[in-house]
């Protein structure tokens, strides 16, 4: 049995990144850019008014000072109009600053009388002016290789003028589930089976981090069907077999693995919950095996397998994302394995939600955080506690 760090850096290592692509912008949401992207203009491009009202030189736009509009600038192309002392411009939000001007006074601030306004309030140079170039300077870079391309990001790149995206590949799954108490939700259940819920789990598990999910099969604790299952699951990019990775009578996945020529690098690790863990290479396909109890897949899915698909899709960061909280209750580890608990970020403060056993799957459900306990480790409540979210 070998620690959960070990087991990561063995996995990390025998995976990789999958060849880039180059997609239209618009479905670019959620992958990992393949390269640096660099600003090819400022942002804004030019001076432009943050409001809407009148163009002015802010030394001559006094309380009570009149002056006159000589033209009007709307938001579009540039009229390239040019003022002079006592004058002022109509202009709207994002129109081009005239020649000359170097403020404006809101719409508001001011009465109208014929082709003159009067100021109603003083005017300081720069009000209400967005300078060229003080968002965003050219040249400096906006997105960087293995970033996550979020929504603002897309914005930001349609901003310069890009209209496609290199991106890294996507990550396509296989799921089997094993099993012979399971049963499909929405069909009739018989004393002594359960309805199947790891795919579901898995299913959003993998979604969330940008996968596809091509293949959902349940499979009996039976050799020959369960191998016929996973030469299936290995034409994709990685296979995720729930369940059968124990040392029961029942438990085949091992076995059968190792008939296929499978080169098992990884079979029980260090962490509770979710002890029987198998880690595999399959021809060309990454095969996990998991637990059957859906905490222990929700736990090593998110240790284990998230990473490994991370750095397929060619992400830089790989490992969920810490934040400082507050404790809400005392916890001890007495066991002989380093414990996730499942609990609530809240406000800055985690508490532990649900049992915290490995079928329990409400307090799963409610939980957005894990807080690790090393073997002997002890908090107090009210102490400053690391927990890593993924919701």
């Amino acid at each position: 049995m070998i620690s959960e760090e070990e087991a990561r850096t063995r996995i990390l290592e025998n995976v990789a990144a999958w060849p880039q692509r180059t997609v239209p912008l618009a479905d670019a949401l959620g992958c990992f850019a393949a390269k640096d992207y660099f600003a090819r203009l400022p942002l804004p491009v030019f001076d432009n008014s943050a409001m809407d009202g009148y163009a002015v030189i802010a030394s001559e736009c006094k309380r009570g000072r009149r002056l006159r509009v000589i033209g009007e600038q709307p938001a579009g192309p540039d009229r390239k109009l040019r003022m002079a002392s006592g004058e002022a411009v109509r202009i709207f939000t994002g129109a081009a600053l005239p020649i000359g001007a170097d403020a404006v006074i809101m719409q508001e601030d001011v009465t109208q009388e014929g082709e003159q306004i009067v100021a109603n309030a003083d005017v300081d140079a720069g009000e209400f002016v967005r300078r060229r170039g003080c968002d965003l300077a050219e040249g400096q870079k906006i997105l960087a290789k293995g970033e996550k391309i979020r929504a603002g990001t897309l914005g930001l790149l349609a901003s310069q003028g890009f209209s496609h995206v290199e991106v890294g590949s996507q990550a396509k799954a296989a799921i089997v589930s094993t099993g012979d108490e399971l049963v499909a939700p929405g069909a009739r259940i018989s004393p002594g089976q359960i309805y199947e819920s790891n795919s579901a789990l898995l299913q959003g598990l993998l979604l969330g981090v940008g996968a596809a999910v091509e293949s959902l099969e349940p499979c009996r604790d039976e050799r020959q069907g369960l191998r016929a299952a996973i030469e299936r699951g290995i034409k994709n990019h990685l296979l995720i077999i729930t369940g059968g990775v124990s040392v029961g009578e029942h438990d085949l996945v091992q076995e059968v693995l190792n008939a296929l020529g499978a080169q098992i690098d990884i079979w029980r690790v260090a962490v509770k919950p979710g002890k029987p863990f198998l880690f595999a290479r399959l021809d060309d396909c990454a095969v996990f095996g998991l637990p059957g109890n859906p905490v222990s897949v929700f736990v090593t899915f998110l240790q284990f397998v998230r990473p490994a698909i991370l750095k397929m899709m060619g992400a830089s960061s790989l490992l969920l994302a810490e934040f400082p909280a507050r404790l809400a209750v005392n916890l001890t580890n007495e066991g002989e394995r380093p414990h996730y608990v499942r609990g609530r970020l809240d406000h800055g403060e985690f508490i532990p939600v649900g049992r915290q056993e490995s079928h329990a799957l409400f307090g799963l459900s409610q939980a957005n955080a894990l807080l690790r306990l090393a073997v002997g480790q002890s908090f107090r409540a009210g102490d400053v506690v690391g927990v890593q979210v993924w919701d």
